[in-house]
């Protein structure tokens, strides 16, 4: 599961390193130009997306710092749904029952997020279980 999430990232993000290429780059602009008031340009901080999520592929891809992968994605899948709160009329034909195709686009990024908590549950309890274990002498 980690390593598709990984190259969902990997390839996601590497076509915001190109302009035009990506069909999100518009709305990401301006989500990222509004949740900053501006104060990030929109093709430095589409050159940042790409890196941010290019690096959390790589993060999930390589099975490295996979804790820290996990969080940082949440992070990054929060702030993929402010679309939602920004810009409603973009987001629904009818709020909030009837998306348009780009609210469809933001709300499939609810399986992303509970892949991600499956990750990160899965893997605490999986510790948690090792640890009781160890201490119960099995």
């Amino acid at each position: 599961m980690a390593i598709s999430i990984g190259v969902v990232y990997l390839w996601f993000g590497f076509l915001k390193f190109f302009p035009e290429v990506s069909p999100a780059e518009g709305l990401a602009k301006n989500t990222i130009h509004a949740l900053t008031f501006g104060f990030i340009g929109d093709q430095v901080s589409i050159i940042l997306l790409a890196i941010l999520e290019v690096g959390i592929g790589l993060l999930f891809v390589l099975n490295i710092f996979k804790k820290t992968a996990i969080y940082v994605a949440l992070i990054h899948m929060a702030c993929t749904f402010t679309p939602f709160l920004l810009f409603v009329e973009d987001s629904f034909v009818a709020a909030p029952f009837i998306p348009t195709l780009l609210g469809q686009y933001i709300g499939k990024n609810i399986i992303i997020v509970g892949a991600l908590l499956t990750l990160l549950y899965t893997g605490t309890s999986t510790s948690r279980q090792n640890g009781l274990n160890k201490k119960k002498g099995k």
